[in-house]
């Protein structure tokens, strides 16, 4: 399995930032990690592992970019307003300078995004902002609504990077032709998180797969079972 490290000076961010890369081919998956994880997280805790046949076999291309958690919704020492303000930067990073990179490489025209827990969320709001450039959201027990983070602040930059608030009123064509999965479990922490955001998709007749595990919680071992069902949708 081809792995790769960069590392380059994000002009949108105005800092370096790392990523690593698995595969030399295939559709373009983005990979986040959980909360405050480092970009080689989900390398050391197996989920790159449990999808290396599609990797070998060049049916994706696996780009696992650093996270600025510390600095937007988990940084306390800053107000709201800068949290989600650095965010939609981290956004605007993704949007301008990560997502072309890799539909470069691959020659695919869209991108699929996919995290556990909090890099589920990460997919989740990268989806849905930009819906016309990915074709695939995987979401593992992700969480989707940011005003826990934003101490009662509420401005446009939260409005906009907080999907359960802006899905409901967006009527972006795209958003019916995606492959939407929402992986959860009976005993995951963020369950209620996922029948949420599914409603707000069964209200908007937006096709999707609600994935609820027996008997899983909200941790690796059931993340490793659902990533390789979930790469193999990809068309």
């Amino acid at each position: 399995m081809k792995e790769q490290y960069h590392r380059w000076h994000s002009p949108n961010l105005n800092m370096d930032m790392e990523m690593l890369v698995f595969g030399d081919r295939g559709y373009p998956v983005l990979l986040f990690p959980t909360t405050l994880g480092a970009y080689y997280q989900n390398k050391e805790h197996g989920l790159i592992d449990s999808v290396r046949w599609f990797i070998d076999e060049g049916l994706v291309k696996i780009y696992c970019p650093a996270t600025i958690d510390g600095l937007t919704w988990y940084d306390k020492g800053i107000h709201p307003a800068d949290r989600a303000r650095r965010y939609s930067w981290y956004d605007k990073m993704l949007l301008d300078e990560l997502v072309p990179w890799a539909m470069h490489e691959t020659g695919v025209g869209k991108v699929a995004v996919a995290g556990c827990s909090f890099g589920g969320y990460h997919a989740a709001n990268f989806a849905f902002k930009h819906p016309e450039q990915v074709g695939h959201l995987f979401s593992m027990g992700g969480a989707f609504d940011i005003k826990m983070f934003t101490d009662g602040y509420y401005d446009d930059n939260v409005f906009y990077n907080n999907p359960v608030d802006y899905l409901p009123g967006s009527d972006n064509w795209a958003l019916w032709q995606m492959n939407i999965i929402l992986g959860t479990s009976d005993w995951d922490i963020c369950k209620e998180y996922n029948l949420t955001l599914s409603r707000v998709l069964n209200n908007k007749n937006i096709n999707h797969w609600l994935d609820i595990r027996p008997d899983g919680k909200h941790d690796w071992p059931i993340w490793r079972e659902m990533f390789p069902h979930y790469l193999s949708t990809i068309k």
